[in-house]
């Protein structure tokens, strides 16, 4: 950037007020029962309306229009746009959410939405990883790029969206087929990705499906002395042991990994969450129920695993039904090669910084999924190296130089792709099985 020393001073200075503002919204989503835990930070139904003010005055500073789009009433999706030269061409979507998980307060060492920064520099708040600081870092250096004078080819859209932290059904996975998305004419997406502890910086290109499912395991009740055939025990018995010696086997994948090419994205997760059943220790119960929570990555065919689990439950004695509360669907993942243009132009411009990147599957879930399911690339970034995973956690923290370092890195990305010259001459698309030309 060719600012003078002052200058990037008080733009630093500036960048840092304005996320410590943004972390100190508590906004805040139940995705436990918050009645049960008595978490008091922790409330039914977020409020974005100080969230939606704080992007208002961040629009107001950077001169850009701003909009705010709500397919759920209460549930805003906030959007600043900066036109650029080439208007009709696709644009560049820079997504963000603004709600983050609740905390466990007395598990921190400052209070989780004081934005507290220690003598090491570093940020202590929730949401300063997941992922405030990557919608703070748009906006700064969109700031940059403005104040410097450059004009971009594309539009950049920055969008800030809701309920990312409990499925993103109210937010990007309607937003995504309405008819105002459509109208942004979005030809590349950028979403978080995750902190690394190495000198790498994680790009995620893809994302494993969540299967979560209560697998209902009727039986003979009766009373709890006898030895009677046919117990709901039995069958969780034989489901158990099926689903966690698999467990075992993907674990050992990882582990019998020598050379790291295999991460924890690449393999099925199967984790026990929920036992469910019964009414006191004398009783056999007419029913239990076992819980699981299931990853799969993109190498798995989803009907071979669900025959599978079919297939167990059959041998587990009748009766036996599963009832899924998520089951989502296999998803293409984002090309990363010299098919995509915009995948070519990002590791460019990511070598001429320097910066190494380690491609890998996302083992969460992101609303890059639904950009994805419509036929879009979109890619998991967030530039967060030497940094320990931390999102969800307790004292979950982001070191200031490490967040400055962000924004140059988006600045010369966000100018690089937007910069992209659309060679097709025809833009095409395909949103929701209907093809959107555009010259």
């Amino acid at each position: 950037m060719s600012i003078s020393a002052d200058q990037k001073k008080a733009l630093d200075d500036e960048a840092v007020r304005n996320f410590q503002e943004y972390l100190r919204i508590p906004s805040v989503h139940p995705n436990v029962n918050y009645e049960y835990l008595r978490i008091p930070s922790v409330h039914p139904n977020v409020n974005y309306d100080d969230c939606v003010k704080f992007l208002e005055k961040q629009a107001k500073s950077l001169d850009l229009p701003i909009q705010s789009y709500s397919v759920v009433t209460g549930k805003p999706i906030v959007i600043i746009t900066w036109t650029g030269t080439e208007p009709n061409i696709p644009s560049v979507m820079l997504n963000s959410h603004m709600d983050v998980v609740p905390v466990y307060e007395d598990k921190w060492t400052y209070k989780p939405f004081s934005a507290h920064i220690d003598s090491k520099g570093n940020i202590y708040a929730r949401g300063s990883q997941d992922m405030k600081c990557v919608g703070i870092q748009y906006l700064e250096a969109v700031r940059r790029l403005k104040q410097q004078g450059v004009r971009l080819r594309r539009t950049i859209h920055m969008s800030f969206v809701p309920d990312e932290e409990i499925g993103g059904v109210d937010g990007m996975k309607k937003y995504i087929h309405t008819q105002h998305f459509k109208d942004l004419n979005i030809g590349v997406s950028l979403d978080e990705g995750m902190a690394s502890p190495t000198d790498d910086y994680l790009l995620f290109y893809g994302e494993r499906a969540i299967w979560h499912f209560h697998i209902h395991c009727p039986g003979q009740p009766g009373h709890g002395s006898l030895l009677l055939d046919n117990t709901a025990g039995e069958k969780v018995h034989y489901i158990v042991n099926k689903l966690m010696t698999f467990r075992e086997q993907e674990k050992k994948k990882l582990k019998d990994n020598p050379t790291l090419t295999l991460t924890v994205g690449d393999v099925t997760t199967i984790n026990l969450t929920q036992l469910k059943g019964g009414v006191q220790s004398n009783v056999v119960p007419p029913e239990l129920v076992v819980v699981f929570d299931c990853r799969l990555p993109v190498t798995v065919n989803h009907k071979d695993w669900e025959n599978t689990l079919n297939q167990w439950c059959k041998e587990a004695g009748s009766g036996i039904w599963i009832e899924y509360e998520q089951k989502q669907p296999a998803i293409p993942i984002t090309k990363l090669d010299n098919s995509n243009t915009f995948w070519k132009v990002f590791k460019e411009s990511a070598d001429q910084m320097g910066l190494k990147l380690t491609q890998r599957i996302f083992p969460g879930g992101t609303d890059s999924r639904y950009v994805r399911d419509v036929g879009l690339p979109a890619f998991g970034f967030s530039p967060m190296n030497n940094t320990p995973v931390l999102l969800h956690d307790n004292d979950e923290y982001l070191n200031v130089n490490t967040f400055l370092k962000g924004i140059e890195i988006y600045y010369k990305l966000i100018k690089d792709i937007a910069n992209l010259e659309d060679k097709t001459g025809v833009w095409c698309f395909i949103l929701r099985g209907a093809i959107r030309s555009q010259s």
